[in-house]
């Protein structure tokens, strides 16, 4: 299926104007009918180009036929500017079946290998990808936490800025995500005085003046969803994510991609919890989803706007 026939679009011309006019393209992930729909509305109430991220493990849950019904049903054209990107594609076979279902984007992470090894793979998927109009993400450097089964890392490794020359250079990608102390999942800091290595970015963006660069890990986690959750029976003590200033600062460097997915399923575990417990009549899951819903969506506005500084960019 070419991803064209849905009305999506690749990356490519949303990162040069990301870079050109200093602002990051939100990628979020989603799950299910109700997150994709938070998302999309989102991005069109506030006129923002929007990456919709799938991990493999959501692809699996979702299923392949359904998961093209509803990218089908948004009734997407090339003016919304929309992508549709495998996030942390752990194989080469895996980014061919996402291109052959109708993705735009993929990465192909390889971020655990070592260089050569990565370097290698990227390329393969960059050169079939390629072949097909369809974006190339890959990543050096190891962010660490837990995301999903697919996405999980005890230790981090910050990237090398003397690698990344040789890196794009071998590898032909479209984008680079780096690491440069964000990390996977609800606990990202131990304390509020934890900075981004913005040293290294700086770097990066030196040797790498005009390329796209990605953060991964880089949810806000917002408290007052933390708040809610361990407020109607939740466990989320001391979860902390990327402090939004800190966000902020590396959109105006050359960070044009940020991923989000934490954020939403808090924003989404807040609605659901807080509706189950003051309505406990309720028990039609189209209330209470359309609370986790509502949270998503609002959650996207608020970062669309005040983190990737991507409203009224189309």
């Amino acid at each position: 299926m070419d991803y064209k026939d849905f009305g999506l679009v690749n990356t490519k011309k949303m990162f040069t104007d990301a870079l050109s006019h200093h602002y990051a393209v939100p990628a979020f992930n989603f799950y299910n009918m109700e997150t994709l729909a938070a998302i999309i509305n989102a991005a069109h109430d506030t006129h923002s180009p929007v990456i919709l991220a799938v991990s493999e493990s959501a692809l699996k849950y979702m299923g392949e036929d359904l998961l093209r019904g509803m990218i089908w049903g948004l009734n997407l054209k090339d003016s919304d500017s929309v992508a549709l990107h495998l996030d942390h594609g752990s194989s080469f076979e895996s980014c061919v079946k996402a291109i052959k279902l109708g993705f735009s984007s993929v990465m192909i992470d390889g971020s655990k290998l070592p260089f050569d090894t990565n370097a290698a793979l990227a390329k393969q998927v960059a050169d079939y990808a390629h072949q097909y109009d369809v974006s190339v993400e890959a990543e050096l450097g190891v962010l660490s936490g837990i995301e999903d089964e697919n996405t999980k890392a005890e230790k981090s490794s910050y990237t090398n800025p003397d690698d990344v020359v040789n890196f794009v250079n071998k590898t032909n990608i479209d984008s680079l995500a780096i690491a440069i102390g964000t990390s996977h999942g609800a606990y990202k800091r131990k304390s509020e005085n934890e900075e981004l290595r913005f040293d290294i970015l700086d770097a990066v963006a030196k040797q790498l003046p005009d390329f796209p660069l990605v953060l991964h890990g880089a949810s806000s986690i917002p408290q007052h969803f933390i708040k809610t959750i361990n407020e109607f029976g939740g466990k989320m003590k001391n979860a902390m994510g990327i402090a939004t200033s800190q966000l902020k600062r590396a959109v105006e460097k050359n960070i044009c991609k940020i991923n989000v997915d934490s954020d939403s399923r808090l924003a989404f575990t807040a609605g659901v919890r807080k509706i189950l417990a003051e309505e406990p009549e309720i028990f039609n899951p189209r209330d209470y989803l359309s609370a986790g819903q509502k949270n998503i969506y609002n959650n996207c506005i608020d970062e669309i706007k005040n983190i990737m500084n991507s409203e009224n960019k189309l």
